[in-house]
C-alpha cells in the first residue's frame, strides 16, 4: 500500500523501477524470501515478493524490481555517498539484531576471491564457542549483562544510558570493542580495506566502545580509518536505488546469488 501511494504521487513515467534491500536468506535473483524464525518475515517464506509487488501496483511491462542484501546495500550507499565515498576499498558492518557486513571495491560488493570470507560476509565465521553473529549483536549485550548482574534489560539503548555511571556496563562496551577489532582486523588487513564504516543501532554507542575498537585495530596492525555512518538507514536505500544504475547492475549481478 505504501509503495502504491508513492507511485500514485509520482507516476511510472519517472521511475525505472524499485530496488529493495532485504536481509537473508533470500534469493536476490528471483525475489524469493527464505527467512525463518523472524516473526515479521515468517509469512513471506517461499513467497515471490517481486511478482507480488508488480501485480499489486499494476506496473508496466518494462518496470523493474531488483533486490540486494541489506548489508551490501548499506555498504554500497556508504561507498556512493557516505563515509566511504573517498576510498576505493572499504568494509562496512551493521551492528544490531545480527552482524551484517560487506566488502566493497569501487562501489561493487566483493563476494568471492582469496581476500574475503565465503560470500563476502563474516557473520557465519567461527568465533568464541559458536559464530561471530552471536558475539557482535544485541543478544550478546543482553546475555553478557544478565550473566554479570543477574538483571534483564530490553536493549543496547538501555545499556548506553547506564554506561557513564556503571563500571560493569562500560566494561561490557570496552570488551565488545576489543573483541570486534580482534575479529575484524585480519580481514581488514587481508582485504586491504582503507576504511571501516559502522552502522546499525549499536553504532549509536560508538562513543563508548569506539576508542577500544580503534586502539585494538591499530595494535593488531591495521592502519585504516574508522567512521560511523551518518546516512544510517538511508545508506541502504541509496544502495538499493543504485541497482538501477546500469553499469553497477551489470557489475553486481554475478554477486547476487552468493549474497
Amino acid at each position: 500500500e505504501s509503495i502504491s501511494e508513492v507511485i500514485k504521487r509520482i507516476g511510472f513515467d519517472d521511475l525505472l523501477g524499485i530496488g529493495f534491500a532485504m536481509p537473508g536468506p533470500f534469493d536476490y535473483v528471483n525475489g524469493v524470501s527464505y527467512i525463518k524464525g523472524v516473526s515479521k518475515y515468517e509469512n513471506l517464506y517461499g513467497f515471490n515478493i517481486g511478482d507480488a509487488i508488480i501485480s499489486s501496483i499494476e506496473a508496466p511491462e518494462a518496470f523493474g524490481i531488483r533486490f540486494i542484501n541489506d548489508a551490501s546495500a548499506f555498504a554500497v550507499g556508504e561507498a556512493w555517498a557516505g563515509k566511504a565515498k573517498n576510498y576505493r576499498k572499504s568494509m562496512s558492518v551493521t551492528l544490531g539484531t545480527g552482524l551484517g557486513s560487506a566488502f566493497i571495491n569501487d562501489r561493487i560488493p566483493v563476494v568471492d576471491g582469496p581476500d574475503v570470507p565465503l560470500n563476502g560476509c563474516v557473520y557465519h565465521l567461527p568465533y568464541g564457542e559458536s559464530i561471530a553473529d552471536n558475539y557482535f549483536s544485541t543478544r550478546w549485550f543482553l546475555n553478557t549483562y544478565r550473566e554479570l548482574t543477574g538483571r534483564e534489560i530490553l536493549g543496547v539503548k538501555e545499556l548506553v544510558s547506564l554506561a557513564d555511571n556503571d563500571k560493569i556496563v562500560s566494561g561490557i562496551f570496552e570488551k565488545f570493542g576489543n573483541n570486534l577489532a580482534a575479529f575484524l582486523a585480519p580481514w581488514l588487513i587481508k582485504y586491504g580495506a582503507e576504511v571501516l564504516v559502522a552502522g546499525g543501532n549499536i553504532s549509536n554507542a560508538f562513543n563508548i566502545f569506539g576508542p577500544a575498537l580503534e586502539n585494538r585495530l591499530k595494535s593488531e596492525g591495521w592502519n585504516g580509518n574508522v567512521a560511523v555512518s551518518e546516512l544510517k538507514e538511508d545508506a541502504a536505500l541509496l544502495g538499493s536505488a543504485f541497482l538501477f544504475d546500469e553499469e553497477f547492475w551489470k557489475a553486481v549481478q554475478h554477486a547476487l546469488p552468493l549474497m
